[in-house]
């Protein structure tokens, strides 16, 4: 999953919210300095990605690409599942998908100083953008999966991945509303077990 889903599988929690969105930039263990909130949402964010990587409908989605694209699959899918998840927001939050994401673009500004250096320069990005809610417009996921490509160190076929996705957005999105309900009780079950009762 991407930065629109990590952030609502936070729930309310701003600190958990922070860690999911930072999860994708730290590496190792994180600073112990670091507020628990925000630890435990980094760890929270980790704990979905195992959760995801390691679903029958997401293994399903995963096997509908054709090769080359498969090879790339977690990263295809995590983008294209925030691009469905940010299509039809209102299903799964009761706020509107623009206030949501200026929320998060507000709750990277409040807390700069906790930023790693990347996150910092992806906050840029993000407001170019007007992520995470632009990633329901499909010329959004293409310009992130164009960028993502450049990144990665071989040759590969990312880039050009859009068109692959689009093709098959009707079997991805059942595989996507089978599976994303899962995924919500695995956070919500999480969330209780893991952080005390405030």
């Amino acid at each position: 999953m991407n930065h629109l889903a990590h952030t609502l599988l936070a729930g309310d929690d701003e600190l958990l919210q922070l860690g999911g969105l930072m999860g994708d930039f730290v590496h190792g263990q994180p600073d112990p300095a670091l507020p628990h909130g925000l630890i435990a949402g980094i760890r929270l964010h980790r704990a979905i990605d195992v959760y995801t990587d390691s679903h029958p409908e997401v293994a399903a989605a995963r096997a509908l690409l054709p090769a080359p694209f498969r090879r790339y699959g977690g990263i295809l899918l995590d983008m294209w599942f925030d691009h469905l998840l940010a299509r039809d927001f209102p299903r799964w939050s009761e706020q509107r998908l623009e206030t949501y994401s200026l929320g998060v673009r507000d709750l990277l500004d409040r807390h700069t100083p906790l930023l790693p250096l990347g996150l910092q320069h992806f906050r840029h990005y993000m407001e170019a953008h007007a992520l995470p809610g632009g990633y329901a417009r499909p010329e959004e996921i293409a310009a992130a999966l164009d960028g993502i490509s450049h990144r990665l160190r071989r040759a590969n076929p990312v880039g050009e991945a859009l068109p692959v996705l689009v093709g098959l957005d009707r079997p991805l999105q059942a595989h996507f509303e089978a599976f994303y309900p899962q995924l919500q009780s695995f956070a919500k079950r999480w969330r209780e077990a893991e952080l005390p009762v405030r």
